[in-house]
């Protein structure tokens, strides 16, 4: 799997925890220094990139048996993923948390949650037979970034692109997957 496929992997899985940290910035836009936007970008990254290495260990146990269809399931895996992210996207709206200080408990429910996505994405990079350890790196690395940057532009915009966000994030998963797709019909 080449790098920019991998790279657009990331980001499609980072663009639900980019939504939230938008999100974590703005309530709490009254925080400045890097202590806040670190530590949500710690979390969010850290699960980003467990969460595929837990699903590629499942897939990987099922893969002599889900083998010959493994591309379909891929496809299927990342097109319900990704249309997940765009009808959640328009829930978000209702989900908003405003509290000036997000704690360990919160930050690790909202990354749970953004990173089962990548759970699924693990499992379907091992039907491919694809080895983990790259797109990990990738993965939570571009994630950390991202949820960064998301603090600091929640803390100035507050949460009003972030349902669009995630949309677009919807999408690139559900273009990776009609790819994988049509590189199995043309194999």
């Amino acid at each position: 799997m080449g790098i920019i496929t991998i790279f657009s992997i990331a980001l499609g899985l980072s663009m639900d925890a980019f939504a939230v940290s938008i999100t974590c910035g703005a309530a709490a836009k009254t925080s400045t220094g890097l202590r806040h936007p670190i530590k949500v970008a710690f979390f969010f990254g850290l699960f980003q990139a467990l969460m595929p290495v837990i699903g590629w260990f499942a897939g990987y146990g099922l893969s002599g048996i889900i083998a010959p269809a493994s591309h379909l399931i891929a496809f299927g895996l990342l097109c319900f993923i990704g249309i997940k992210m765009i009808v959640e996207s328009r829930q978000m709206k209702d989900e908003n948390v405003r509290s000036a200080y997000l704690s360990n408990y919160v930050l690790f429910t909202l990354a749970v949650a953004t990173s089962i996505d990548a759970l699924v994405v693990g499992m379907s990079l091992s039907f491919l037979s694809i080895n983990i350890l790259r797109p990990v790196i990738v993965i939570g690395m571009v994630t950390f970034l991202i949820t960064f940057a998301g603090v600091y532009i929640g803390r100035r915009v507050s949460h009003l692109y972030s349902d669009k966000i995630e949309i677009a994030g919807g999408l690139i998963l559900i273009g990776i997957g009609i790819k994988i797709l049509l590189q199995y019909i043309s194999t």
